[in-house]
């Protein structure tokens, strides 16, 4: 860094050199800094050779040659490290500072080249010339360049740089061009390269030319810098303001009896925190949280986020509870006034509020997932279960959810940031233990937001839920205590992980006995509340709601069962209001005045027993069915055509039959040549209907067996089953189901799988009453129970008779 404090005593003209400068001198590197002729300049010499060059210098001549060198702050270096061009000095003064460490002011006496080295150790030695500047003569263009220069220095004064006042006065005093190109160069330009550019220029116009082009650059960087500064300082001048302003206004207010709004909030906060029962790590980050809305401004953008979140956490029940009911007859009796039916639901209820009453504390709440069609009852079936433990009641519907922060929230970061739903959901109802219903988990979607069923895995994890981590909430939260229940339709479509956490509990669909109680007990006495007709105490004949249920309505729960009551309903109340006599009895044909034309046509057996087709059962998503299953075969070569959009899995059963057929052909009578010479074709009515699955290969054989044979099949025998190519049948699912259908439509026998004989424990008698079940292992059992005639003894008949008139013709030709 450059001395100015001899500008004063600088001369106006550039004085003569009046040292004899000596051609070989030792020199001295300098880090980052260039020493220009006449100005003094204040150096610390640290390394060793610079220390040996000070002190030989002393001893010698005190003057020594001053170059920079190329590369900024390198510690060692050789002669290849230093420009050529530097400044022969005089030493002026020498203090040592330390033992390793001199403090020394040199003043340049001009600009000299180095010819060579004479010495590299211990320091360095140059043999030099003097570079004296080019002879010029003041012309318009040097004058114009020395005036450009000069508005460039005041411009550095007016950005507010510090200048000393030696260094004004010198400015001001010396004249000459190549003097003042030194004297700017040396303490305006901050880039050592820019400086040893000037220092080797030795024409005058080209010297000013490139201080004039440094001086630019150095100027766009202060006033950047500058800009900068002042925007800073406006808005920290703004700030100052307004908190002064603040701390006056708050002063006044306590002058004249007024609260602080602020102080009386943050006190607020403060009493709602210690008030409020929370985990250590929550009640210390909510804590922080306040001290820091406390020393914030009101109005900064911050502010109302950090208060916010404060809300939320005092919102949050950490602790508060609902007190369960552990009155197991008393639950029960809830249970059985809100649901008819569902035993196995409510069974697992009471143990777990037994188990909660012999422990005699809280329990992990068990984590269900009700599966059925629509309209059974699952969610209403989860309310009757949070009115009989006492408990408050939340359902949250995730159908169709794809963002992962509708349940683990956002982040903070974000403009608008809330937590998830299940922490909204729990501060609503304001306890820590509700029965949280998520509804339609079968149906939550996954997109790039991410996948809700994954965030769903810890939330219904009783092994992990205890620390269930919000984004928004950043602190855990103890979700154990809350009891989950779920709904679905279907199981194919839930994540595996996510169903292995969960308690399945099927949930059917009615029968019509059972449908008919439900409307009775629950549907009728509602509709007529809702109608407005309750006063007027309206009944419906049984056979009323058995029309409704068979002919109106097609499905496994009572959802548009209720929905048919209802609209009788609306159109009884309009009969009241217009003053015509209304029924008070609902019977059959009512019903169809009220409703028109049937919209269901029940599935209906054959009007008699047919060959090639067989009653089959089977399970859809509203409940059981019959399906007829149609078999022909007619000349052609052997084809099998399948037809009624038929599922693969359906498909493989119906050439699983064939091939079971074929091997057995001999067997059941058929001649080998038919499978040869004529095509198959088998076929399942309703073909809009998309079917599938296994359970309908005992049919599809039964079917082609008697195609095959010619013995029709008996039109109230109803079968399902799978079938290997060895015969053997297999057990089926959806066993209530397909019996509800067999009852519905009018079936007498039943064949069914040996191994579902244990699955009977679970359909209620109701449905049972009046079938003839017969379990089966093999395919040969169902022919024998399908058939008018088992195809064995009806071949035997055949060969028989065939017999027989073979010889009654040999005797008339004799």
């Amino acid at each position: 860094m450059a001395d100015y404090d001899n500008f004063s005593n600088m001369p106006d003209d550039k004085p003569e050199v009046k040292f004899k400068i000596p051609q070989e001198l030792p020199l001295l590197a300098l880090k980052n800094s260039v020493v220009f002729p006449f100005l003094s300049t204040p150096l610390i010499v640290g390394r060793k050779k610079s220390v040996e060059a000070i002190n030989s210098a002393s001893k010698e001549h005190k003057i020594i040659v001053v170059v920079a060198q190329k590369i900024e702050g390198k510690e060692i270096i050789d002669k290849d490290d230093l420009y050529e061009v530097g400044t022969a000095c005089a030493i002026k003064q020498v203090v040592n500072v330390a033992s390793d460490e001199i403090k020394c002011l040199v003043e340049g006496i001009c600009r000299v080249r180095i010819k060579y080295f004479t010495q590299t150790e211990p320091y360095f030695r140059v043999f030099t010339e003097v570079l004296e500047d080019e002879p010029y003569v003041v012309n318009e263009e040097i004058e114009n360049l020395n005036t450009t220069i000069r508005v460039q220095v005041e411009k550095f004064i007016q950005l507010g740089i510090p200048l000393p006042t030696t260094f004004v006065v010198a400015a001001t005093n010396i004249s000459k061009p190549e003097v003042q190109a030194d004297l700017f160069a040396s303490y305006l330009l901050s880039d050592t390269s820019q400086k040893q550019a000037i220092l080797e220029e030795t024409n005058i116009e080209k010297r000013l030319k490139k201080l004039t082009e440094f001086l630019s650059e150095e100027l766009r960087k202060f006033e950047i810098q500058s800009q900068i500064r002042d925007k800073v300082q406006k808005e920290v001048g703004k700030t100052q303001r307004e908190y002064y302003l603040r701390q006056q206004l708050k002063a006044i207010k306590e002058e004249l009896g007024e609260s602080d709004e602020s102080f009386e909030m943050i006190n607020e906060l403060e009493k709602k925190l210690e008030k409020k029962k929370m985990p250590k790590e929550a009640y210390e980050k909510v804590k922080k949280e306040i001290k820091r809305l406390e020393s914030m401004n009101s109005m900064s953008p911050e502010y109302s986020y950090i208060r916010t979140y404060i809300d939320w956490m005092l919102e949050v029940p950490w602790s508060e509870k609902t007190k369960d009911f552990l009155d197991i007859k008393k639950a029960k009796k809830i249970l059985d006034g809100d649901h008819y039916d569902l035993e196995k639901v409510k069974e697992h209820i009471l143990d777990y509020l037994a188990v909660r009453k012999l422990k005699g504390k809280s329990t992990k709440g068990p984590i269900l997932c009700f599966v059925g069609p629509p309209g059974v009852g699952k969610t209403s079936l989860g309310q009757s279960i949070a009115k009989a433990m006492g408990r408050k009641f939340i359902r949250m519907s995730i159908g169709g959810i794809r963002d992962e922060a509708e349940i683990r929230g956002h982040r903070r970061t974000y403009v608008g940031a809330l937590p998830g739903r299940i922490i909204q959901g729990l501060a609503q109802v304001k306890t820590s233990n509700p029965v949280f219903m998520l509804d339609e988990i079968d149906k939550v979607g996954a997109d790039f937001r991410g996948d809700p069923s994954s965030a769903l895995l810890e939330v219904l994890d009783p092994e992990q839920n205890n620390s269930f981590r919000d984004h928004y909430l950043e602190v855990p939260y103890d979700l154990s205590n809350v009891m989950f229940i779920t709904t679905a339709n279907i199981l194919d479509t839930i994540h595996p992980a996510l169903r292995d956490r969960m308690e399945i509990i099927e949930i059917p669909g009615y029968s019509s006995e059972e449908k008919i109680h439900i409307a009775e007990k629950f549907l009728i006495p509602k509709q007529m509340e809702e109608q407005g007709i309750k006063k007027y105490n309206i009944q419906f004949s049984k056979d009323a709601i058995l029309l409704l249920i068979e002919e109106y309505t097609r499905e496994a729960g009572v959802r548009n069962l209720e929905r048919e009551i209802g609209n009788i309903f609306k159109k009884i109340a309009r009969e009241i209001l217009e003053g015509k006599k209304y029924p008070k009895i609902i019977t059959k044909n009512k019903i169809r005045e009220y409703l028109g034309v049937p919209k269901i046509h029940p599935s209906e057996i054959e009007d008699k027993n047919r060959v090639g087709v067989a009653t089959g059962l089977a399970y859809t998503p509203v409940g059981g069915d019959i399906i007829l299953i149609e078999s022909t075969h007619y000349k052609g070569n052997g084809n099998l055509i399948l037809t009624g959009s038929l599922g693969e899995v359906m498909k493989e059963s119906a050439k699983a039959a064939i091939s079971y057929v074929h091997s057995k052909a001999s067997e059941f009578g058929i001649n080998e040549n038919i499978f040869s010479k004529t095509d198959i074709h088998v076929h399942v009515p309703a073909g809009a209907i998309p079917k599938d699955g296994p359970s309908a290969g005992v049919a599809i054989t039964t079917s082609l067996v008697s195609a095959f044979t010619g013995i029709p099949v008996l039109r109230d025998v109803g079968m399902t089953g799978e079938i290997t190519l060895r015969g053997r049948v297999l057990p089926i699912g959806g066993l209530k189901e397909k019996l509800l259908a067999a009852k519905r439509a009018g079936l007498k026998k039943v064949i069914l799988p040996a191994k579902n004989k244990k699955d009977l424990e679970e359909v209620p008698q109701s449905i049972l009453k009046g079938l003839n079940l017969v379990f089966v292992e093999n395919i040969d059992e169902v022919i024998k129970n399908a058939l008018e005639k088992d195809p064995s003894v009806y071949k035997k008949e055949k060969e028989s008779k065939a017999g027989k008139e073979e010889k009654s013709i040999a005797h008339f030709s004799a």
